[in-house]
C-alpha cells in the first residue's frame, strides 16, 4: 500500500457473520494487532479496532476461522479503495469529500 495514504482512508478490515460464528475465540487469540475484542456477555468476538488490521492480511478469514464467519474486502476492492484515496476521494464506510466512480 502507498504509505502516503492515511490508514483510515482504506476500509480494509474483517467483518463477522454472526450466523456462522461459533464463538471459538480463534480469531481473537490469533490476531496480534488486537483487531478483535471479546464480548464476554455474548461470548463472541467483535471487530473493535478495525484500522489495526494490516492491509492485505486475510489470515483470520482464510486460515483461522474454520466456520467461514470472517470476510475481508476482495483484493479488487482494496485496489479501488487505494486508487480512490490517491485521487482524494473515498467511497468507503468513512465517507469522504467526494465519491469517485
Amino acid at each position: 500500500m502507498d504509505s502516503t495514504i492515511p490508514r483510515e482512508k482504506i476500509d480494509w478490515f474483517p467483518k463477522i457473520d454472526y450466523k456462522k460464528c461459533t464463538g471459538c475465540q480463534e480469531c481473537f487469540k490469533f490476531c496480534k494487532h488486537k483487531v478483535y475484542e471479546w464480548d464476554k456477555e455474548k461470548k463472541l468476538p467483535i471487530v473493535a479496532k478495525p484500522y489495526n488490521c494490516v492491509i492485505g492480511c486475510m489470515t483470520c478469514s482464510t486460515s483461522v476461522c474454520k466456520q467461514g464467519a470472517i470476510v475481508h474486502p476482495t483484493i479488487k476492492e482494496l485496489k479501488k479503495m487505494t486508487d480512490n484515496a490517491k485521487k482524494g476521494c473515498c467511497c468507503n464506510t468513512n465517507g469522504g469529500s467526494k465519491c469517485c466512480k
